[in-house]
């Protein structure tokens, strides 16, 4: 007689870490524009370096760039994030009333998809499911 073996899965979270230009731009961006909490973070000789931004059950930490290390390209091109939301609209609306620039939300995918930009060019997508027909725009 054959056992199968039971494996459980190990992976619990996957956080993007975000190596930023700023520091505190980023953290205005990402707690006063979108509403993320900072709940972990890293001070060394009385500066902030690395921090863990949380918003419901996403999270991701930012560590500002070393200006020893040169990187070819800018900091956040080819990189998009998807957050997966309960209600992609409520939250266009929120961050937008924040003054916060987010692209007009349509359905692709079968889900109302919110796109924006944060300071050092990574792009952040906000989804959430919907029925609503494919290629459907959003307006006021």
């Amino acid at each position: 007689m054959q056992q199968t073996a039971q494996v459980q899965a190990n992976i619990k979270q996957a956080v993007p870490f975000f190596i930023v230009s700023n520091m505190e731009t980023s953290l205005r961006y990402y707690v006063e524009g979108l509403g993320f909490e900072m709940t972990n973070h890293w001070i060394d000789e009385g500066k902030l370096r690395w921090c863990w931004l949380q918003l419901g059950g996403a999270a991701i930490m930012l560590q500002e760039r070393h200006p020893s290390i040169v990187s070819p390209g800018k900091v956040g091109e080819g990189i998009s994030i998807c957050f997966i939301c309960e209600d992609a609209l409520a939250f266009y609306h929120e961050v937008t009333a924040r003054g916060i620039e987010a692209s007009n939300p349509f359905v692709g995918n079968s889900m109302w998809v919110t796109s924006l930009s944060d300071p050092d060019g990574y792009r952040l997508d906000f989804e959430s499911s919907t029925d609503v027909p494919e290629g459907t725009e959003f307006s006021a």
